[in-house]
C-alpha cells in the first residue's frame, strides 16, 4: 500500500508539472536534480501537440510553450537533457538564463501636493518639445516588476497589463522599480507629482520581474511574443544579464524584425569592469548609460563599444508603489528616458533619405539614427556616453 501511494504522488508531480502555464513555485522541485532549459525545435516540427508528446516520451516536465522561438521551457534531469538531444526533432537546448534590475537605490517619498519637473527632463529638454509631441496613442510596454495600476500619475495612461511568472495575476507592481520606470517614461501631466518624457503614451504594465526584481529568459521571451501580437511600438527593458544564448539573442531579432524599437540599461557594472549585459548589448537594442547632474558619467554605469547614447540616471525622482514617489538611480532611470523619447518622435513623420517607397512610418534604425544624429555631444569618451545625451527637444524637429 505504502509502494501505491509513493507512486500516485510521483504521478500527481508529473501531472502538475506537463500542464501549460505550470508554475514552478506550486511543486517542489529538487533543483539538485532538475534544470530549467528551454528545448527549442527545428522548423518543421511547430505541432504544440507533437512537441509535447516528444516531450512526455522524453520524460521532461514541462512548464509553459514558448512560441515566439518555437520551444518550450522545461524541466529536465541529466538523462532527460541526454535524451532529448539525441532527437532529430530537437534543435539545440539553452539555458533560462536569469535577468534582473538595474537600479542602485531608493528612497521613498510621499506623494507632493503640486507637480515636480524632474531635472532629468529638464536637461533632455522634454518639456521643449511637448508643443510638438506628447507621445500621444503610441503604445509602450514597460516590461519590468509591473506598474503600479492605481497610481494617480500613471492610472489614465496605463492601457493594458499582463504577468508573465503568474498568468492569472495581473501587471500590479510588488517592487516598485516597474512603476518608477513608467513615471520616467510617461507620468500624466496633471498637477501633482511629476510629468514623464511623454505624458500622453500609452502604456502596457508587463511583469517579467519578481517582487525582487529577478526574473527568467522565458518569461522575457513570452513578453515580447505578446508584445509583437498586440502591436506595441516600444519596449524598455530596464534589466539585463552577463550571459546570453541563442533564444535570447533569437527572440530579441524576432521582436525587432517585427518593427519594434527596444531600449534596454547597460547595466550598473562600472566599478567591476564595466560590462554592459544583454539585451543592451545586442545590435538590435538601443543601450543607454547613464550620467549625472552635472554631465558626469554616473560611476555605477556599465560602459563600453556598444552603449548607443546616455541620459539621467543619478538622483531621479519618479512614481513608486503604493501611489508614491521615490528618488533611485541606475542605468534603470537612465532607459526610460529614451523610451519615452522615442515615443514623442514616433508621432512625426519619417524622412527617409535611403527608401523611395518608404511608407512615412519609422522604422527601429532609422529611429536609432535619428536620436544619434541629434543628441548632445557632452565631451565624455564614446565609450561611455555613446553618441551622447539624448534631446527630446532636437528629435522632433
Amino acid at each position: 500500500m505504502k509502494k501505491i501511494s509513493i507512486y500516485l504522488g510521483m504521478a500527481l508531480v508529473l501531472y502538475c508539472l506537463v500542464i501549460p502555464g505550470y508554475s514552478d513555485k506550486s511543486v517542489q522541485i529538487d533543483k539538485s536534480i532538475y534544470s530549467r532549459k528551454i528545448v527549442v525545435y527545428k522548423n518543421w516540427f511547430n505541432q504544440q501537440k507533437k512537441q509535447d508528446s516528444l516531450l512526455k516520451s522524453s520524460r521532461a516536465l514541462k512548464i509553459k510553450h514558448l512560441k515566439l522561438i518555437n520551444s518550450s521551457l522545461v524541466y529536465l534531469t541529466p538523462e532527460t537533457e541526454k535524451a532529448l538531444k539525441d532527437k532529430e526533432e530537437v534543435l539545440r537546448l539553452d539555458q533560462d538564463i536569469q535577468i534582473k534590475s538595474h537600479a542602485k537605490k531608493d528612497k521613498k517619498k510621499k506623494p507632493q501636493p503640486s507637480e515636480t519637473l524632474t531635472w532629468g527632463i529638464e536637461r533632455i529638454f522634454a518639456d521643449l518639445a511637448w508643443s510638438k509631441s506628447k507621445g500621444n496613442g503610441i503604445k509602450v510596454a514597460i516590461l519590468d516588476t509591473g506598474i503600479d495600476l492605481d497610481h494617480p500619475d500613471l492610472q489614465s495612461n496605463i492601457k493594458g497589463n499582463s504577468n508573465f511568472i503568474k498568468p492569472k495575476k495581473g501587471g500590479d507592481d510588488d517592487n516598485g522599480h516597474g512603476t518608477h520606470v513608467a513615471g520616467i517614461t510617461a507620468a500624466v501631466d496633471n498637477d501633482i507629482c511629476v510629468i514623464g518624457t511623454g505624458p500622453e503614451i500609452s502604456l502596457y504594465a508587463i511583469k517579467v520581474l519578481d517582487k525582487k526584481g529577478n526574473g527568467y529568459l522565458s518569461d522575457l521571451i513570452d513578453a515580447l511574443n505578446w508584445s509583437v501580437e498586440n502591436g506595441i511600438q516600444v519596449i524598455n527593458m530596464s534589466f539585463g544579464s552577463i550571459t546570453d544564448n541563442a533564444s535570447f539573442d533569437e527572440a530579441i531579432n524576432k521582436a525587432y524584425t517585427a518593427g519594434i524599437t527596444m531600449l534596454a540599461s547597460a547595466g550598473n557594472n562600472g566599478s567591476s569592469g564595466g560590462t554592459i549585459e544583454y539585451p543592451a548589448k545586442y545590435p538590435e537594442v538601443i543601450a543607454v548609460s547613464a550620467m549625472d547632474q552635472f554631465n558626469r558619467f554616473a560611476a555605477f554605469s556599465s560602459y563600453g563599444l556598444e552603449i548607443d547614447l546616455i541620459a539621467p540616471g543619478v538622483n531621479i525622482l519618479s512614481t513608486y508603489k503604493k501611489g508614491s514617489l521615490a528618488y533611485m538611480e541606475g542605468t534603470s532611470m537612465a532607459a526610460p528616458f529614451v523610451t519615452g523619447t522615442v515615443a514623442l518622435l514616433l508621432t512625426t513623420p519619417s524622412q527617409s533619405e535611403y527608401d523611395l517607397d518608404h511608407d512615412n512610418r519609422w522604422d527601429p534604425n532609422e529611429i536609432l539614427l535619428k536620436l544619434k544624429a541629434t543628441a548632445e555631444n557632452l565631451g565624455l569618451p564614446a565609450v561611455q556616453q555613446g553618441k551622447g545625451l539624448i534631446r527630446a527637444d532636437q528629435v522632433v524637429y
